[in-house]
């Protein structure tokens, strides 16, 4: 089932998302369904909440389906560390349409449980790294725009109100 992404405005996103403790196949079918939204909204990751869903989830494939040994499931996931720095453009599907240069860390290792809750340290480096630390925030209720300056932000988010009041932003 492919779920519509939730925009930016939508209290769920700023809501810290909910510790799993039941891995059954409600979870799995989930889990399966936020790869088919993904893929559906042309993303690289995606976090519960981006469906409307506060559960500590995310699923990233970087590789977007070339590589199927890529695809990574993030349940309670934490970052215990981070290396390096990178800045590059990135967006969001809560996002649509906006695109903005984030610093973030280089190599990251997150840890998480897999879908039947057993605990696993993934490191990644570059885009990898960067799409751990988007989602990871999303499911903390950030979005990566706190991570723009104050003026980028408040222009942005007067850009969106306008697209709501036009009611192009649903």
């Amino acid at each position: 089932m492919i779920y519509p992404i939730v925009k930016y405005g939508d209290a769920v996103l700023e809501t810290p998302a909910q510790t799993i403790t039941e891995f059954n196949q409600d979870l799995k079918k989930l889990v399966e369904d936020m790869f088919e939204s993904m893929y559906a909204a042309h993303g690289v990751g995606l976090a519960a909440p981006q469906i409307g869903v506060g559960k500590r989830i995310a699923v990233i494939d970087v590789t977007f389906k070339e590589d199927p040994n890529a695809k990574l499931v993030l349940i309670n996931p934490e970052i215990i560390k981070r290396e390096g720095k990178q800045r590059s453009q990135e967006g969001c599907l809560s996002l649509p349409d906006f695109r903005e240069d984030v610093t973030r860390a280089n190599v990251v290792t997150v840890r998480a449980q897999d879908q039947e809750g057993k605990w696993f340290e993934h490191t990644g480096e570059e885009l990898l790294a960067r799409a751990l630390l988007h989602e990871t925030e999303h499911l903390e209720g950030r979005l990566y725009i706190s991570h723009i300056s104050a003026l980028k932000r408040d222009i942005m988010k007067r850009k969106i109100k306008k697209l709501m009041r036009a009611g192009e932003w649903t």
